[in-house]
């Protein structure tokens, strides 16, 4: 016997299902979804039924389930298994048994109403969740990318956040209330989305309509930097050697203390999407700086925190798992400590050095701080002088040592 039995249905008010799906409804007792949803298959409930609403935060909702020792019949929208109600179910009862009963999604009638071949279409969520899940798609070129929208980041905010990053190489189609009587549909450019309301709910497809080239390892001379200053800038091939260091496959959160130009920030969210990253530096013209670079390379997703390093609280900040030091105004093993402290666990720290002072200061801090130095590397460009590239490894500490 099943403990739930999860039905999609579609926003229309004259809801037709299966034989199947009313035998359901007619053999069982408790029922639950939203006020929405009952509305909808009202004329399917039995005269003993017991309706259980759906409000979110779902604890409560759960929290009601538990004493029910029959099954409960789900009512959702579209395919409850498409980021719904039906994943939610399965991890909160992991041993419950579930029949589930789909209705298209969203997405997929939006793209039914345009005859669009959406086999490849690449699903990103943005209900609840961070930018980063549409701008690893994008910043990864993605042709077709569907977009699940909530009431905040709409379809104008989604569309100002891509032009303001340079992403104007995309059209969108928009769909509200999909499945419904108040359907409606439409094709439009970026640029007139920005000032344009939707009804909620709604969600969106960008189709890519040019190809945004990217080069692995930016030359120099591509980026903007300081006026009078183009040797304060990490070198190409000194940064592609240092994100190597920085093992960003694996990683989850990239701090880049004195950026300057931004170059390795950049850089590494261009080769690692999926990355959250925030850049540090006191020079106040290189807020504008990470601007004009992040827009003209298309890397969206770079927090900015402009403020000497030593008078940021940084127990507000999020802890990174990597950091690369690109500037450290003559404070290395005072920066060293403070970084230790919010590094996570196994989290790696990559310094380049340029002179022997700096090299000794940095081998005798992470000695300090029982910094495993777990890789390094020499390497010069051009007629500058020889850096070397340090790795060191925040190992974990068993409890007992």
């Amino acid at each position: 016997m099943f403990n739930f039995y999860i039905i999609g249905i579609p926003d229309q008010m004259e809801v037709s299902l299966s034989e199947e799906v009313i035998e359901v409804m007619k053999t069982h007792r408790y029922f639950s979804g939203g006020k929405r949803h009952r509305d909808l298959v009202a004329s399917y409930l039995p005269g003993n039924a017991e309706w259980i609403d759906v409000v979110v935060p779902l604890e409560g909702t759960f929290q009601a389930y538990e004493p029910i020792e029959e099954p409960i019949v789900v009512i959702a929208s579209g395919d409850p298994l498409f980021f719904g109600i039906g994943n939610t179910i399965k991890r909160r009862f992991p041993e419950a048994k579930m029949k589930v009963y789909s209705y298209f999604n969203s997405l997929q009638l939006l793209a039914h109403e345009f005859q669009l071949a959406y086999g490849e279409m690449t699903v990103c969520t943005l209900t609840g969740r961070d930018w980063v899940n549409l701008d690893q798609e994008l910043i990864g070129g993605k042709k077709c990318i569907g977009v699940l929208t909530d009431k905040k980041k709409t379809p104008a905010a989604i569309a100002a956040r891509m032009l303001d990053a340079g992403f104007d190489n995309y059209k969108m189609l928009v769909g509200s209330k999909l499945g419904g009587e108040e359907q409606y549909c439409t094709e439009i450019c970026l640029q007139k989305v920005v000032d344009k309301e939707f009804d909620h709910p709604n969600c969106l497809i960008l189709i890519q309509e040019k190809e945004i080239k990217r080069t692995l390892g930016i030359h120099e001379s591509d980026f903007h930097i300081l006026e009078g200053r183009p040797k304060m800038i990490t070198k190409r091939s000194i940064r592609l050697n240092s994100i190597s260091f920085l093992d960003l496959n694996s990683a989850k959160h990239l701090w880049d203390v004195g950026y300057c130009t931004g170059s390795v920030s950049i850089e590494a969210k261009q080769f690692a999407p999926h990355l959250q990253v925030t850049a540090f530096e006191r020079r106040e013209e290189s807020k504008a700086l990470l601007k004009l670079n992040q827009r003209k390379f298309c890397v969206p997703g770079i927090e900015g925190i402009h403020d000497d390093f030593f008078d940021i609280d940084l127990a507000t900040l999020d802890h990174p798992d990597r950091i690369f030091i690109g500037g450290h105004g003559g404070k290395l093993k005072e920066m060293m400590s403070r970084l230790y402290s919010v590094l996570e666990e196994n989290g790696i720290i990559v310094f380049n050095a340029v002179s022997e002072a700096t090299k000794q200061d940095f081998l005798q801090a992470a000695k300090e701080l029982q910094l495993e130095i777990t890789d390094q590397m020499s390497i010069q460009q051009d007629e500058h002088n020889a850096i070397v590239i340090f790795q060191a490894k925040k190992r974990i500490i068993h409890k007992g040592q």
